[in-house]
């Protein structure tokens, strides 16, 4: 159970200091990104609004388990639309690896999740 514990923290701190990277939803960068990709200014403000929800939800311990499902199911929406929207565009998959990354060490946080879930109960 330790190395469970230990597996959900890693990947969960993992992809909550990535989605951290929101607070600068306003940099060049950003603007610049969601321009290539064809993505509305206000959609891309929404999301990284979404990803500091989402931090919260997932790494805060006393949040209840149904909210931290909706978490996980926002951010692999994300991420499986981010892989989407750089593939549509024509970027080589190259550009699309750090998405399917984040949504594997998502797969596997939720999954050790779970497995935490039901040792406790």
């Amino acid at each position: 159970m330790k190395t469970t514990k230990i597996i959900y923290w890693v990947t969960t701190s993992i992809i909550c200091l990535f989605a951290s990277t929101a607070v600068f939803m306003n940099s060049e960068m950003a603007i610049e990104g969601t321009k290539h990709l064809g993505i509305p200014r206000y959609l891309g403000l929404e999301v990284s609004i979404g990803q500091l929800i989402g931090l919260v939800l997932l790494i805060v311990p006393a949040v209840p388990a149904r909210f931290k499902e909706w978490a996980y199911v926002g951010f692999g929406i994300m991420y499986l639309t981010a892989v989407n929207a750089h593939l549509s565009v024509g970027d080589p998959l190259n550009n699309t690896i750090m998405a399917i990354v984040f949504f594997c060490l998502l797969l596997v946080s939720y999954t050790s999740f779970h497995k935490l879930q039901k040792a406790k109960g």
